[in-house]
């Protein structure tokens, strides 16, 4: 690991005043759950490392009529624990996905939205974009299989996105002065790289992420994850489903892939098939398959079409409160 400055400011001027302008200098540290291991392996080499779990203002969980309030530093555990969440279901069922409880413990909220791609060439050293040949002629089983064109194949790591995405989530972005505050939807954090230079999401290197909101909108929301089996390895693929439903027939909603693309996929195919409609387990089914509609898959994750379809049928039938069935 290279040798850099360590940094643990009090409060949110502070983390503002210790980071860097230019990309690559300074690195955020929260949960460490991925950050350790990328500085390890010298795919991250910041000058300057700033810890930001002694800032209070970014911890906990706060709850009014309008919505729910998260901090950026707030561990997963305390999120899965707290009655706050429980109408969201489709969050909660994303952490406990996760089937780590030393992940659970101790990674956070900011953390998982912010994690770097999982993608197996830019972890060992060949780059997220200058491996797009490679990716192409090579072992891409976990790569994406929508927004695929450009030399972005990753997808996008974050576990908890497309749940947050579906449910209409906002951000609350400050820097890089003291005084610079933003709010944005969740939606819009996330972009695909065009350089190396760029990340995941629009932050720049002088900004930070400091609190996520839920707003209380009545829907009915449910995540189902295809997974190898019951350990913490990342889905295959992912779906989350939000649903406002009246008089038994779907209104609106919002559906979101994960682990399909290099960023959360929300498929307007899919709300289309299923909204005017009930939901039954041929809508459900007619709605995975319009979400599959535009897939571009690559040489060797073809597998993952049909997969992004049951889950896209499945999160819409767990939103609905109906049987998923087994896979």
């Amino acid at each position: 690991m290279k040798s850099f400055e360590y940094s643990a400011p009090r409060d949110e001027a502070g983390v503002l005043s210790v980071l860097s302008a230019e990309a690559g200098h300074t690195e955020i540290l929260a949960g460490g759950t991925d950050l350790i291991g990328l500085m390890k392996k010298f795919i991250v080499t910041p000058d300057r490392v700033v810890n930001i779990k002694e800032v209070r203002s970014l911890r906990g969980i706060d709850a009014d009529s309008e919505g729910v309030t998260i901090g950026a530093v707030t561990n997963l555990d305390d999120i899965l624990e707290s009655p706050h969440l429980n109408e969201f279901p489709s969050v909660q069922q994303a952490i406990r996905n996760m089937s780590s409880p030393q992940l659970q413990a101790q990674g956070t909220i900011g953390g998982d939205l912010c994690q770097r791609p999982r993608c197996w060439f830019y972890r060992n050293g060949y780059g997220r974009l200058a491996a797009a040949s490679l990716i192409a002629d090579g072992d891409n089983r976990f790569h994406a299989i929508f927004g695929n064109e450009g030399a972005a194949k990753f997808v996008s790591a974050s576990r908890l996105a497309p749940a947050l995405v579906a449910l209409g989530a906002e951000v609350r972005i400050i820097g890089p002065g003291s005084q610079d505050e933003l709010f944005m939807p969740l939606a819009s954090l996330f972009q695909t790289p065009r350089t190396e230079w760029q990340r995941e999401t629009v932050l720049e290197p002088n900004q930070l992420l400091t609190h996520i909101r839920i707003p209380r909108q009545g829907a009915a929301n449910g995540t189902y994850e295809v997974r190898h089996g019951e350990g913490p390895d990342y889905p295959l693929v992912a779906a989350s489903a939000a649903l406002r439903v009246e008089s038994g027939i779907v209104r609106q909603a919002a559906i979101v892939l994960g682990q399909v693309a290099p960023t959360p996929w929300f498929s307007a195919d899919a709300v289309r098939a299923i909204v005017g409609r009930p939901v039954t387990e041929v809508t459900a089914d007619a709605a995975g398959e319009a979400a599959i509609a535009t897939a571009t898959p690559l040489s060797g994750n073809g597998y993952k079409v049909q997969l992004a379809k049951v889950a896209v049928k499945r999160a819409i039938l767990s939103a609905a409160g109906l049987e998923t069935g087994g896979f």
